[in-house]
């Protein structure tokens, strides 16, 4: 199962438009946001995806989350309050936004760790468990943008940068 992961997007439209294309080129099963979505306009954006979305709210959703809420039940998106804890391909996955509320988990039951926030690309296996943040995708500067791509099958990551 490959996933495609995003964080951090920021309402920047003109990149969201992007990841779209980059993840139904890549023709990823599923796609995960780690969080600071922003508007409910981005939503609108994510809802070409041919992949359906998960995602946890991130600390710069705040104040838009009525909004946000509504259009993820409009395009049938799942974006819950962090952590986030899923079973795919028979691994376990948490996702959360900012590291910190990885305090709220207990690691040693995860397969896959997923976060945002920093904007700083992670990717670090601590033993068998992949802890994977994709970094920056709401920039201005061509080329410096990315995303991710996690194989769950063979636990690798592709990073996929714009």
């Amino acid at each position: 199962m490959k996933v495609g992961v995003v964080s951090d997007t920021h309402n920047n439209l003109k990149n969201c438009n992007k990841i779209v294309e980059l993840f139904n080129e890549a023709s990823v099963d599923r796609v995960i946001h780690t969080g600071d979505i922003t508007q409910a306009k981005t939503l609108e954006v994510f809802s070409r995806l041919q992949a359906p979305m998960w995602g946890v709210y991130g600390n710069n959703d705040v104040g838009e989350r009525d909004s946000l809420a509504a259009a993820a039940a409009r395009f049938d998106f799942q974006i819950i309050d962090p952590p986030m804890k899923l079973v795919w391909a028979e691994r376990q996955l948490v996702v959360v936004h900012d590291p910190l509320e990885l305090q709220m988990v207990q690691l040693e039951e995860f397969d896959v760790v997923l976060h945002g926030h920093t904007h700083r690309q992670v990717i670090s296996y601590e033993g068998d468990r992949l802890t994977f943040n994709p970094g920056e995708c709401a920039g201005h500067m061509a080329g410096f943008n990315a995303i991710g791509i996690l194989d769950l099958a063979e636990m690798t990551t592709d990073i996929l940068n714009f």
